[in-house]
Order: structure tokens, then C-alpha cells, then sequence
């Protein structure tokens, strides 16, 4: 049985027009990418009996197997998407939010004030996520293949195996193909120089590298990506002065230390264009591109 999700955005200037929805396509992005078939998206107002009747609406009319919110979920008195949610819901799921929870707080000490809340209603699981695309994002891809494997489980005819081993990375590339493939290009012979960029999971948490702070070592990684925004940041870098070749290939899934996260090849004229094309690529997906949540050593 396939699996299907919708996409509710909750936001009452959104739902005026007020202000473009960048979360609902986010999320969208992310499912697809794990293999769920969007079958319904909306974005309504922060009234809890709009939230109660689309979850409603998506759970016994359309019967998706995955219902995700955006947005409500904060200290405002119009944040009413929780309550919303546990009106509906007929079984609590609490380790999701509280996963997205524990990510949050090693970003930002506020991240606990987030009031998202799950559960599931007949087969749909309904999952609550930050408003901000980034958030939504980060926290959506704490969960998600814990998500993908509870989902299994509900369109199953029986139990499920939560010992099994969760979803792998992808395969890598072969960089001697991506080399020649682009030396056969009829434009190779204006390029002078191929650089590439192998990003690896490492053992040391960021916060520690980037801020000096102690964290625990690092066990893993959940690592996903918005292949738009990575569409995206590959044309800008062709716009660069110098510049063509380019070539990215992202991993995704549950990955382990040692594991490759990304590669890159750039090729340009001189060094001088394809060090700063290299470099301005690798920044892009790093900050725009990629979602990544860290797992640490109990």
C-alpha cells in the first residue's frame, strides 16, 4: 500500500495572503523525498475548529497515512494547533515530539518551548511541526524515518519489527565517472582545473567545532534535502565567473560516522574561479540545502 501524507499549513496571515507559505513546501519536499505521495495540501487559518476539521477531514475522508501540520504550535494565544490535535487524535504518540524536542534544545535553548504535539487517529499519524521553515524542517527530519516506520506499521495488517535497522544511506558516487564525464564535455577544454568536496559524518558535534561548547560524541546522523533548493544553488554557481562544470550528490537517510554526507566537482578556467565556485557551492548547501540532526552518544 502506498503511502500518503498532506501538508497543512496553519497561519492566519498565510491564509489571507499575507504572507507566502515557504514551511508547506519545505515539509512537501522532504516527504516526497522519502517516498510519500502528497495527496493533499491547504493552508488555513489558527482557528482550532479549521485545524480540528481538516485533520478530520484528512484522516477519515481521504484516509492518508501521514497528516503534518506547520505552524500554531508557539506560546501565542492564536497557537492552537496541540489542542486542535489531541481533540482528534485516538492514540498519543508522545516520543515524536519529544525527539524533535531533544534536537531542538541542541540548536537553541528555546527550542523546549514548542507546544507540537502527535498521535495517530484510525491509520493517519498526525504529527505537529514548528511554523518556521527551518525548524519545520529540522525537526521533521529528526523524525522522519522514525515516522516512515511507524507509518509501516499502521498500514500493516499486523506488528511491525521496531528492532529493525533503520534506513541507510545512499550509494555514492563514482568520481572517476563524474571526471570523465565531464573531460568528454565539448566545453572541457576551457576548463584548467576540477576541484571536489567530500563532506563525512564526524564524530565531534558541530556545537563543538563551530562554538566550542562540549557535546557528547557523535553516534550518527539523520541527513535529508530539498532537491529544488539544490537545483537551485547548482544554476547560481554556473553563473559564476569561469564555471563549467558542476556536479552534487547528497545522501540521505540515517547515516553513521564515517559516512559520506555529500560530494561535489567543479570545474573552471583558473584556480582563482573555481576555489570561490567551490567554495560558494559547498556554502549554499550547507546553509539552504540540507536538513541534518546529529545523534549523540547516550
Amino acid at each position: 500500500m502506498s503511502k500518503t501524507a498532506a501538508v497543512i499549513t496553519v497561519s492566519d496571515k498565510g491564509a489571507r495572503g499575507e504572507r507566502a507559505d515557504t514551511s508547506g513546501p519545505a515539509v512537501r519536499a522532504m516527504l516526497e523525498e522519502a517516498g510519500f505521495q502528497v495527496a493533499y495540501s491547504a493552508v488555513i487559518p489558527d482557528e482550532e475548529g479549521d485545524i480540528r476539521d481538516t485533520l478530520l477531514h484528512c484522516a477519515d475522508k481521504l484516509e492518508v497515512s501521514l497528516a503534518v501540520t506547520t505552524g500554531g504550535t508557539g506560546f501565542s494565544p492564536r497557537d492552537v494547533t496541540p489542542e486542535a490535535t489531541r481533540a482528534v487524535i485516538q492514540r498519543d504518540t508522545p516520543g515524536l515530539p519529544e525527539a524533535m524536542r531533544a534536537d531542538s534544545m541542541r540548536r537553541t535553548p528555546r527550542g523546549c518551548l514548542s507546544r507540537g504535539t502527535a498521535g495517530i487517529r484510525g491509520r493517519t499519524l498526525i504529527l505537529n511541526l514548528p511554523g518556521s521553515e527551518r525548524a519545520a524542517r529540522e525537526n521533521l527530519a529528526a523524525v522522519l524515518a522514525a515516522v516512515g516506520h511507524g507509518v509501516d506499521m499502521l498500514l500493516s495488517a499486523g506488528s511491525a519489527d521496531c528492532a529493525a535497522p533503520v534506513t541507510a544511506g545512499e550509494t555514492p558516487p563514482d568520481i572517476g565517472s563524474w571526471l570523465r564525464e565531464a573531460k568528454a564535455r565539448p566545453d572541457a577544454r576551457k576548463v584548467g582545473m576540477y576541484l571536489t568536496h567530500n563532506g563525512v559524518v564526524r564524530s565531534t558535534a558541530r556545537v563543538q567545532v563551530r562554538q566550542g561548547q562540549e557535546a557528547g560524541p557523535v553516534t550518527g546522523m539523520s541527513f535529508t534535502y530539498d532537491p529544488r533548493r539544490v537545483e537551485e544553488a547548482v544554476r547560481q554557481t554556473y553563473e559564476l565567473p569561469g564555471v563549467y562544470y558542476v556536479r552534487v550528490w547528497l545522501n540521505r537517510g540515517e547515516l553513521r560516522v564515517g559516512d559520506d554526507l555529500m560530494y561535489v566537482m567543479v570545474g573552471g578556467d583558473i584556480r582563482s574561479h573555481t576555489v570561490d565556485a567551490l567554495q560558494f557551492l559547498v556554502g549554499k548547501l550547507k546553509s539552504e540545502c540540507v536538513t541534518e540532526a546529529e545523534r549523540y552518544e547516550a
